[in-house]
């Protein structure tokens, strides 16, 4: 099969694209500099903007388009309008790809949402039955690109599987998940002693390969799968592994959760400390079962992994 790829020098992309390297399938890349890195096998597609690809030639050839690219999640977004800057990429670039890929004869149209359609965290963990609520820019734009793409494949028969993950860790990471490693790195006394909560999170590795699960098998056409690796973990026992891993000590003080929530907001940090001492659990049974899929690596081999990654690189 032709796959190709957006998004295939970014995080997940990346990461794909040598998964895919040595496959029997045929995989091209979009890539948006010429000297962009890609495995020797993976073939580039130069494109300006995802808007260009719309009309490439090379849709007539493609099989299946698994489609990563997007305006990720903004810590400090400085844009005027967010949420129409997250519409413009997340959502009306995704339409229009979809629509133009169909038109070209492409069959399964993958897409890589976010948990973040289904909201910030509950008592229970989120399921595929779970009601999407949306509530930042990022989410309601991921949400809209879902509801457009199933309405393309109503109209058009083209097959549809959409991917929601937390929060994706591995070599290359960025933003909260990489500070909070250099203050592992740096031994500063972390508060976090007695957060008792639960996070869902998937290694890169997992993702990726359930996404080229997603490309192939027959079963995964027209579904939606929520995507975690086997076990949760809470944000002390992240940081005492973390810690583990890069051979340092554990450093938690015990701090009451409600003199913290105080303090974030007297700071503005209440937006971090929910990030630290939320819940956002994930039931992923489902892409277990309908794929007999199963993360071919554990919590704590992706911890392993990422944690080696950061002290080579940092």
């Amino acid at each position: 099969m032709n796959f190709l790829i957006t998004g295939a020098t970014g995080f997940v992309g990346s990461v794909l694209c040598q998964l895919l390297e040595h496959s029997e399938h045929t995989v091209y890349g979009v890539v948006r500099t010429p000297d962009a890195k890609l495995p020797l096998s993976v073939k580039p597609i130069l494109v300006s903007s995802i808007a260009d690809l719309t009309y490439h030639p090379i849709l007539s050839q493609i099989d299946v388009v698994i489609h990563l690219a997007a305006r990720v999640h903004q810590m400090k977004d400085t844009a005027t309008d967010p949420l129409s800057e997250f519409r413009a990429v997340n959502t009306e670039a995704t339409k229009d790809l979809a629509i133009a890929a169909r038109t070209a004869g492409v069959k399964r149209f993958v897409y890589l949402s976010s948990i973040k359609v289904n909201g910030d965290g509950q008592s229970e963990p989120y399921t595929e039955l779970s009601q999407p609520q949306p509530n930042d820019p990022y989410g309601i734009s991921k949400w809209e690109a879902e509801c457009a793409l199933k309405n393309i494949s109503d109209e058009t028969g083209l097959e549809i599987v959409i991917l929601r993950p937390p929060l994706v860790y591995g070599a290359g990471v960025r933003a909260n998940f990489l500070n909070l490693m250099k203050l592992v790195q740096k031994g500063i006394p972390l508060p976090l002693g007695a957060v008792q909560n639960q996070r869902s999170l998937v290694y890169v590795g997992n993702l990726v390969d359930a996404i080229a699960a997603c490309a192939i098998h027959p079963n995964a056409a027209g579904q939606t799968f929520l995507i975690s690796d086997d076990t949760g973990i809470s944000t002390s026992e992240l940081v005492q592994n973390l810690a583990k891993s890069m051979q340092k000590p554990v450093r938690l003080v015990a701090i009451s959760p409600v003199l913290l929530t105080i303090l974030a907001r007297i700071f503005g940090k209440t937006a971090t400390l929910d990030r630290l001492f939320g819940s956002l659990t994930i039931e992923s049974s489902k892409i277990r079962q309908t794929l007999n899929w199963r993360p071919p690596f554990s919590l704590q081999q992706g911890l392993d992994h990422t944690a080696r990654w950061f002290q080579e690189t940092h």
